[in-house]
């Protein structure tokens, strides 16, 4: 359930919980009790102790940059009110929680989270490996930076809270983790047989009618759950369980990121998605792989990341392989053998672009293991890490004879966005600064006139360690010119010498900041 507001209207101030006992679980040799179809929430549902409630409450920058990330832009910021706070909670995400069986570690998927992050598009990638030199350790993005640490509540199933830490985001699942600082004892059943037509329930938070809560700062929230049935079981390239789908006929998106239990209480797994009506669960072997990166570096682990675009061979006719450089033949034996990723296009200064892959080649295997599909392709790359080499054998249309090529992977916390802004920023000719490490987002004049500025640029994230970062810029600062020049007229192709004079207003005061620029 999400909730988000601009404006002097706050509805998230506080969150309450309807508390409706549940059931005891079925005693051994009991029968399973029989659920009606459907949603089901409150005396019908059965225990569940391993599921909580989170909390995650953003406030005005993050949800600008949250929306800076979105393909809507940032139309709100043009209807801002003059009581308007960026530091207020502006928006907040209540959503189920898993707490893994050793009583101390939660797992959530929280769509929001990358926003509590950076930055957007990846540092320059390593230099290829050298012989002898050992491998360097993958990258840990430690929480909080400028930002402080997320805004996050986790309740318990008896509507406590729970004192609990932010560890970090595992970025090849998308899960949350977070740990409790006092263990909850449990006794949770590790009977977690997955088969096609079996019958689980998704468990999420779903809005509770309560008549004071219209006039309070409140909304309320209780435990709900829909009934699905497992409908396909999808096999990992090294055996695993990678994914399984279930369908019901009450999904929505509201059920992406539940917690999936068969009916006698136990965990199967978390919703990661919807698709053609069918949910996505990912299972429970890798939510504790997840827990146990983030764990091992008590920080945020970014996925690997190659930089490349491309689509599986066996999904394209020969048409289309050909439109890539490939001569007939060469091109008709690719299309016949059903395997390989062809790529289209080359994020630069990527890995993949120092190691001179090129749009037209064709991965056919990953450290010897053969690739038929993209799903092929990401789960290895996954199981390689980020910051580690792996070995690619290449077929290239201007080569008669297969290339292996050693990959020095980077990490991202979220790959796409290196195209998305790259593409983005391609097609503005407005100024940007997101090479520097700042995020931005332009103002019109009345809007600030709220902040005590003419226009300029919002800075909603200043990335750390950056020499603007140093020189003391911050998120919620206006930056009104730079030399002297209004920013309104400056335009991408502005380059700004080796040191700039940043004008800022920060609280309705200007100052100025001296800041080395980065090639």
């Amino acid at each position: 359930m999400k909730v988000a507001v601009f404006g002097s209207v706050l509805l998230c101030g506080a969150v309450s919980f309807a508390q409706t006992p549940a059931p005891s679980p079925p005693s051994p040799g009991k029968p399973t009790p029989q659920i009606r179809a459907g949603k089901i929430s409150g005396e019908n549902l059965p225990a569940a102790p391993q599921v909580v409630t989170i909390v995650h409450r953003l406030n005005g920058l993050k949800m600008f940059r949250l929306l800076l990330r979105s393909e809507e832009q940032v139309q709100a910021i043009s209807g801002l009110e003059s009581t308007f706070n960026l530091m207020d909670d502006v928006h907040t995400n209540v959503i189920a929680g898993l707490m893994l069986d050793d009583g101390e570690t939660i797992a959530a998927w929280l769509p929001e989270a990358e926003v509590e992050f950076g930055p957007p598009i990846p540092p320059a990638a390593p230099a290829p490996p050298t012989a002898g030199v050992p491998k360097p350790p993958v990258v840990a993005i430690p929480v909080g930076s400028l930002f402080d640490d997320p805004d996050i509540t986790v309740i318990g199933t008896d509507g406590k809270r729970l004192a609990a830490r932010y560890i970090g985001l595992d970025a090849a699942t998308g899960l949350s983790i977070l740990r409790l600082e006092n263990k909850i004892t449990t006794n949770l059943s590790r009977n977690r047989t997955v088969t096609r037509g079996q019958t689980v329930l998704l468990f999420s938070p779903e809005p509770a009618t309560r008549a004071r809560a219209m006039l309070s700062k409140s909304f309320y929230v209780r435990r709900g759950a829909v009934e699905a049935r497992i409908q396909n079981v999808l096999t990992a390239p090294s055996g695993d369980i990678a994914r399984f789908k279930v369908s019901a006929t009450k999904l929505s998106h509201e059920n992406i990121g539940g917690v999936a239990l068969s009916l006698s209480g136990d965990t199967i797994g978390i919703v990661d998605g919807l698709e053609a009506g069918e949910a996505s669960i990912l299972p429970v072997l890798l939510i504790r792989r997840a827990a146990d990166r983030v764990l091992e570096q008590q920080a945020s682990v970014p996925r690997p990341w190659l930089g490349v675009k491309g689509e599986a061979i066996a999904d394209l006719n020969l048409e289309q392989i050909l439109n890539h450089g490939w001569e007939m033949q060469r091109a008709a034996a690719l299309a016949g053998n059903h395997r390989g990723i062809l790529l289209t296009s080359i994020a630069p200064g990527s890995p993949a672009a120092l190691a001179a892959l090129r749009a037209g080649d064709v991965i056919l295997k990953v450290d010897d293991k053969e690739i038929e599909n993209a799903e092929a392709f990401t789960w290895w790359l996954d199981q390689a890490g980020p910051s580690s080499s792996v070995r690619f054998t290449v077929a290239r249309p201007d080569r008669a004879v297969e290339e292996r090529l050693n990959v020095q992977l980077s990490g991202m916390l979220d790959p796409a966005l290196s195209f998305n802004f790259r593409t983005r920023l391609a097609n503005t000719q407005a100024l940007s600064l997101l090479n520097q490490g700042i995020e931005t987002i332009p103002l019109r004049p009345p809007v600030a006139s709220q902040l005590g500025a003419t226009a300029g640029l919002l800075v909603v994230y200043v990335e750390p360690s950056t020499p603007a970062s140093e020189a003391g810029l911050l998120p919620g600062d206006v930056i009104q010119s730079i030399d002297g020049r209004p920013v309104s007229s400056l335009r991408r192709q502005f380059q700004l010498p080796p040191t700039s004079t940043f004008e800022i207003v920060r609280k309705k005061e200007k100052l100025k900041l001296m800041i080395a620029i980065r090639k």
